[in-house]
């Protein structure tokens, strides 16, 4: 066994004596173990063993009472309420008292500081309203010494727009998103951006995002196969911008990718911020697949104030190998899971 699975296991087992304790645990899990009979501070005590919990059903965090899924350790704190995308579905909320400023925090100590350098200002272009993004992506900058100027994108309605097939008003809300991010740009200190890959592509053939100081870009959102990717770092960012891939949503935090060029072939691999969230690439079955095989991504999130196992997320990926600075598995080109009875329109965002 090596360190990171080590590492993995001691954490599994502390957030399973955290969650179904009678002091600390959350009522959810604590009822939801004593009608299925299953005592996991017993029978659980490896991250393999969480099969006994099956797949995580998503209904339950949409349906159950926010009571419910408060950690009695947090009962009586205010909490922040997050949703998802809801890209295919009704978007699911999740609650929050400090779980999205400890995760950007640790993205943040992955981040080099030639490429986002510290004390420097941030350009948000993405979701705010019920999205975590906003006050995660200010805190990082915070964190980091900076401030974050916003503007606002709604994902939701694009996609609306996307599949009526109005691509008339996609564009227009698109352009309407430039118009207000460019005149930032060119008229105040900033160094890094957040962006999608589609703002990032109508943006940088406006703009000489270096000429105007921007040295660093973080892109999320939708997904990047190597062919976007190529274009671009080849053919729409110069050299002196650095093109940082990140891959997350609500439920997981955020994944960082391995350092992306012509050597790998452009494909884009994402870790997990392991042990607060694990991802496996897993086969119909649920078992983990061989390296370099494409399966579906499974999510655990393992934290105090949020325990999730065995998650089946509407993403496939190729299962990599660790990487430098990660001693865990990757997921490589993550893609929208492919279905035949159902098209993942994934619009801005």
């Amino acid at each position: 066994m090596n360190d990171s699975q080590s590492h993995l296991d001691a954490h599994l087992r502390s957030m399973i004596e955290w969650h179904f304790s009678e002091e600390t645990g959350t009522p959810f899990w604590i009822r939801w173990a004593q009608e299925r009979g299953i005592k996991p501070l017993k029978e659980v005590g490896s991250f393999d063993e969480l099969e006994c919990f099956g797949n995580f059903n998503i209904d339950d965090l949409r349906l159950a009472s926010h009571e419910d899924w408060t950690p009695r350790a947090f009962q009586g704190q205010p909490f922040k309420i997050f949703e998802t995308g809801g890209t295919t579905g009704f978007p699911t909320q999740r609650l929050s008292w400090a779980d999205h400023l400890k995760d950007y925090e640790n993205l943040s100590e992955r981040l080099p500081d030639d490429a986002f350098p510290k004390g420097s200002n941030w350009l948000i272009l993405g979701p705010t309203g019920p999205r975590r993004l906003r006050l995660s992506m200010e805190h990082l900058a915070n964190y980091r010494g900076g401030s974050a100027y916003h503007v606002d994108l709604d994902p939701r309605w694009v996609r609306r727009c996307i599949a009526a097939g109005r691509i008339d008003i996609s564009d227009a809300y698109r352009d309407h998103v430039l118009r207000q991010a460019i005149p930032l740009i060119q008229h105040r200190d900033i160094a890094c951006i957040f962006t999608t890959p589609v703002i990032l592509e109508s943006l940088a053939q406006e703009i000489s995002l270096a000429q105007h100081g921007i040295k660093g870009v973080l892109a999320g959102g939708t997904s990047m196969n190597p062919q976007v990717v190529r274009f671009l770092t080849e053919e729409i960012l110069p050299e002196e911008v650095r093109f940082q891939p990140v891959y997350g949503n609500t439920l997981m935090g955020l994944a960082i990718s391995a350092p992306v060029s012509a050597e790998n072939d452009y494909e884009v691999v994402y870790y997990a911020p392991q042990p607060r969230a694990v991802l496996r690439i897993v086969d119909e079955q649920g078992a983990t697949v061989e390296y370099g095989t494409r399966g579906r991504v499974e999510l655990t999130t393992l934290t105090p104030e949020f325990f999730m196992p065995r998650h089946l997320e509407r993403d496939e990926a190729i299962r990599r190998r660790p990487s430098q600075g990660f001693q865990w598995d990757g997921a490589g080109d993550v893609r929208p899971l492919h279905s035949e009875n159902k098209v993942t329109v994934e619009g801005v965002y």
